[in-house]
Formats: C-alpha cells, structure tokens, sequence
C-alpha cells in the first residue's frame, strides 16, 4: 500500500495533487526535499468540517503549516480585526496575496486574507524564520512564488 493510499488518498489523486503543488507547501512554499520531510495533504475544508478527501479539496502542506492551520477556515486580518477566508492555495494566487521581505525571511502578508494566513499558521516563526536566512545564505531561498 502506497503512503498517500495509507492516509486515505488514492495514488493517483495523491500524484496529480504533488505534481499541481510542485511539490512543496501551498502556504511557505518549502519543498520536502529542503525541509528533509514529506508532504502532507491539506484539506483545504477540513473533514471536521465536512470536507471530502476530493482533488478540488487538496493540496500539499508543510507539517508546520497544515498543523497551525487544523481545522481553520478562517482567521482574524490583524489590520482590520475583521474575519476572512484563510488562503486557498488551489484557488488563489501566492503573489497577490504574499510577498517576501526584502532579505527573504518572513512572509509579509498583501492582503487581508494574506495576513490573516500569515497570522493563523504561524508563518513566520522564529524558528522557521532563522532556518530560512540559513537556506538563503546558500542560495536555496526565497523560491519563486
């Protein structure tokens, strides 16, 4: 039995959902390979909450990310104070709603849904933060949005 068949997503779901993402986080876009682990499947509405384990419903996470995020939907715009959808990497664009900061290490939120995203999954962590100014001093970071 294949690891994605094991955790409930069929093979061939798993592989076109890998190949979608490019293989890394929908959210920090880190790749397995860079973080030394693979990929989890995101249900981007949580089966707490409903959601099929259906290709419209999938993409690929970090295990950082897709653990601050749980079963999260929505998250308050630190901004605004207003509640908003979390990004959906399956149906909205990275670039229009994040953006890195000048030396690569954190990502700056563009958007009230970027910010909240930004704020909700933790992505810029202290500790993801110093890993990510190691990667770019060898020249692995920032990837391309």
């Amino acid at each position: 039995m294949t690891p994605a068949r094991r955790r409930g997503v069929p093979a061939a779901i798993a592989r076109r959902v890998r190949q979608h993402a490019q293989h890394r986080c929908g959210y920090c876009l880190s790749s397995g390979t860079l973080l030394g682990m693979a990929m989890e499947f995101d249900h981007l509405i949580p089966q707490a909450a409903g959601g099929a384990t259906v290709e419209e419903n999938l993409w690929l996470a970090c295990r950082r990310c897709n653990a601050f995020k749980g079963t999260q939907t929505h998250a308050h715009d630190p901004q605004s104070g207003e509640r908003v959808a979390l990004f959906n990497p399956r149906q909205q664009q990275w670039s229009e709603h994040f953006a890195w900061s000048e030396d690569g290490t954190e990502i700056i939120g563009q958007t009230a849904c970027g910010r909240a995203t930004v704020i909700a999954l933790r992505m810029n962590a202290v500790e993801i933060v110093v890993a990510r100014r190691l990667w770019g001093s060898v020249g692995w970071w920032p990837p391309n949005a």
